[in-house]
């Protein structure tokens, strides 16, 4: 034991390891899996040689910002004590796992696609397993890769300069060690939000062509071979549910260990471990659940044609959630003192003020549980009002009988409707996570929330996964069978895809919550006062960037499905007998339009993010900045919560319409007037749950996490005493100057 409390720290990038090993396994099976015939190899060709184009031409573009976000963060490292040039290499490190992440991903999903519509030719729980273990690679994946950059970077700084230095764990030290590590996480939200809302112009430009001309205009199927958009929409596919979405919770697995151990750095702890047991002690649950997602993962399987795939998902998901919450008991009453804990901002000349919040280690694991459960709950309450057979869908599937217009007014009630639930259910995780622990507490929460990202990454992409495996069946014009087992699995897709969305959203909530209170500590504020003018005008300007940032991502989705429509119209037009399959459709063009719309205009969206908290934390200080993360972060909930499940809702409504839905006695299917009307709204709702909706979660964490980097640099330039960096020699100005600092006050006295 005295080896293990020695050397835990070591541990954290093993369990990362045993993530990659697992990942390698997996991967190696998928490939050995059959690829079917010639045309279904050349159509999954198709799909793979976009998506990598894709990738080559965003990496083109972001490598340049790499270059000057270094340079920046090399310069800004020199001018406070609490960093170093150093940032810049961390950062580096945060960008490339994040990027690698998402090619991961996208590697195995081409892969398994075309094997997911040959096992389908065989049996649905064949299919599901090809289908599932390719979406494993990818969680499993980004989630060791996480892991271990953020385990090893932090050996190395802890070791620079906490060990080296013989510096204590709470002093300048270690605030630099996890200023530098802040680094890391930067860059990997950076990468995230360009992959994510590139991504998703690039899907959803391909996929609303693909409708507007091929199903609405010319009354083809989806995936139809004659459509030109359709491969374009199947690559879409792959760069923004599989690539986008590997980088968006690879940033928001490092983001909420980072924001714990920030806070935990504040905590004076007698442990076993130096004194870092509260800093370790997220990176240890991150790990933990890695591994019982792997474990949660076998239980994903079905025997029979009639079996739930939804069911068996779920049955997975459940079972990492409880093997890591039970594991996490024993590992919190281990690695934490006994004692209480109290936020130091609580205390007046070392005495408590009345209602001082404080909490033990069985606070902290109440507080992990609160997580856990919140993460769970926001995930039903997303299936409730995505899938398929349940009110809100067969609401908007009535209300396509009246037209158009009438199914937008369904949809759009629907998404405002769940964001109150959801809403509810954060305010009430928030309030207890900190009644159980305080501010660590709700960093904590976030954490359990995150630990089984390995697991809930692997749910989502099996989406997307099975979505091309249906494209390719239908291109290939594969028996009815084929395509119905396809849509089975494609069909659950979209539902896990918008519970995806859904917690990945309320992990932000949490994590930009811990960040905030992060924030506040480094840059020197004692509170956010509302009733100050400039204060509460940085509140509505944080609240309104949500819209704005929506606004550029929908319109730039609009601008390059213009585009895309009139392609596919000349192909139409032009190329004889493509409708007789006599002729081949110009696949290239397509993939060539949704590539360059999405490249250029993904830059002002994440400008906005990386700009906007610089600017208003220079120009008028900590405090206004402040009040602008608390807009953002408000009102980008409700945006991401309302725009994805509005889209999820749309998208599984249209679906009904393939089996048939029944309205008023009367049973209608594809080409029917409401099926019309459902695909405009789905169509509508494509940007909204594929684009703007999930870049929300992403544009609070790095705003906030732009706000942490500089705080540093708006405390020093107030020429205010840090709570980190400096304690002014009276006592009583040191116990009362911006006190962030966690103290254990021992129950031995």
């Amino acid at each position: 034991m005295d080896f293990l409390n020695t050397y835990l720290i070591y541990l954290i990038p093993v369990f990362g390891l045993i993530g990659i090993i697992a990942m390698a396994i997996k991967a190696a099976w998928v490939t050995k899996q059959e690829t079917g015939d010639a045309g279904m190899n050349q159509l999954a060709g198709y799909i793979a040689d976009g998506a990598m184009a894709f990738l080559r031409a965003e990496w083109k573009i972001l490598s340049y910002f790499v270059v000057l976000a270094m340079i920046l963060l090399a310069w800004s490292g020199t001018t406070v004590t609490t960093s170093s040039p150093v940032i810049a290499v961390s950062f580096l490190v945060g960008a490339f796992l994040s990027a690698f992440a998402g090619f991961l991903g996208m590697r195995i999903a081409t892969k398994a696609n075309v094997r997911t519509t040959q096992a389908a030719k065989t049996s649905l729980a064949k299919a599901l397993k090809v289908s599932f273990t390719g979406g494993t690679v990818m969680g499993l994946g980004v989630a060791g890769l996480a892991v271990i950059g953020l385990g090893s970077l932090f050996i190395v700084f802890y070791t620079v300069y906490v060990v080296n230095t013989g510096s204590s764990v709470n002093g300048e030290a270690m605030a630099r060690a996890l200023d530098v590590l802040a680094g890391f996480s930067l860059g990997a939200e950076s990468i995230a939000l360009f992959a994510r809302v590139g991504g998703g112009i690039y899907t959803k430009a391909a996929d609303v062509g693909a409708d507007l001309v091929g199903k609405v205009e010319a009354g083809i199927p989806e995936d139809d071979v004659r459509n030109p958009a359709t491969i374009a929409d199947n690559v879409g596919d792959n760069v923004g549910d599989v690539a986008g979405m590997g980088a968006d919770l690879f940033g928001s697995y490092v983001a909420t260990m980072l924001a714990t151990m920030v806070l935990g750095r504040e905590i004076v702890s007698d442990d076993k471990f130096g004194g870092i047991a509260p800093v370790l002690l997220p990176m240890v649950i991150a790990g933990l659940g890695l591994v019982f997602s792997i474990v949660g993962a076998a239980f994903v399987k079905i025997k029979t044609e009639t079996s739930s795939v939804q069911k068996a998902l779920n049955l997975g998901n459940w079972m990492s959630i409880i093997l890591t919450a039970i594991a996490t008991y024993f590992v919190v009453m281990w690695m934490l003192p006994d004692g209480e804990f109290h936020m130091s901002r609580d205390l007046a000349n070392g005495v408590l003020k009345e209602g001082s919040s404080h909490f033990t280690k069985n606070g902290v694991f109440m507080a992990i549980l609160v997580g856990l459960v919140v993460g769970t709950l926001m995930s039903m309450i997303t299936e409730y009002y995505t899938a398929m057979g349940k009110r809100p869908v067969l609401s908007i599937i009535r209300q396509s009988s009246t037209g158009h217009a009438t199914n937008i007014i369904g949809g759009l009630a629907v998404g405002m409707e769940s964001t109150v639930a959801p809403i509810l259910v954060l305010a009430a995780g928030i309030y207890g996570a900190h009644y159980f622990a305080g501010l660590y507490g709700v960093a904590i929460a976030a954490a359990g929330m995150m630990a089984t990202t390995a697991m809930q990454l692997a749910i989502d992409a099996f989406g997307p996964i099975a979505d091309n495996a249906g494209g390719i069946a239908e291109m290939s014009r594969l028996p009815e069978e084929v395509r119905h087992r396809t849509d089975n699995l494609d069909a659950v897709g979209n539902t896990t895809a918008a519970t995806g969305k859904g917690f990945a959203i309320a992990s932000a909530a949490l994590t930009s919550l811990a960040l905030f209170a992060a924030f506040v500590g480094v840059a020197g504020i004692e509170h956010i006062d509302i009733y100050k003018a400039n204060v509460l005008a940085g509140l509505f300007v944080g609240g309104m960037i949500p819209f704005i940032f929506s606004a550029l991502c929908i319109s730039a989705v609009g601008r390059a499905a213009m585009a895309m429509v009139e392609e596919v119209r000349r192909q139409f037009r032009e190329i004889p007998g493509i409708m007789e399959y006599t002729g081949k459709p110009e696949y290239e063009k397509c993939v060539a339009i949704s590539t360059k719309a999405s490249i250029r205009e993904m830059v002002a969206p994440g400008l906005i993010a990386l700009i906007t908290p610089i600017i208003i934390g220079f120009a008028f200080g900590p405090e206004v900045l402040g009040g602008l993360l608390a807009g953002v972060t408000v009102s980008g909930v409700l945006m991401g919560i309302f725009q994805s499940n509005a889209g999820g809702a749309w998208d599984n409504a249209k679906k009904s319409f393939e089996k048939g839905c029944e309205i008023n006695g009367e049973i209608y299917y594809k080409k029917s007037e409401p099926h019309k009307a459902s695909v405009t709204g789905d169509t509508v709702g494509d940007p909204f749950k594929d684009t703007s909706g999930p870049s929300m979660n992403i544009l609070i964490k790095l705003m906030s996490i732009v706000s942490l980097v500089i705080a540093p640099h708006l405390n020093a330039s107030d020429a205010k005493p840090s709570a980190i960096n400096h304690h002014p020699a009276p006592k009583e100005i040191r116990m009362q100057a911006v006190n962030t600092h966690v103290t254990l006050i021992s129950k031995k006295g």
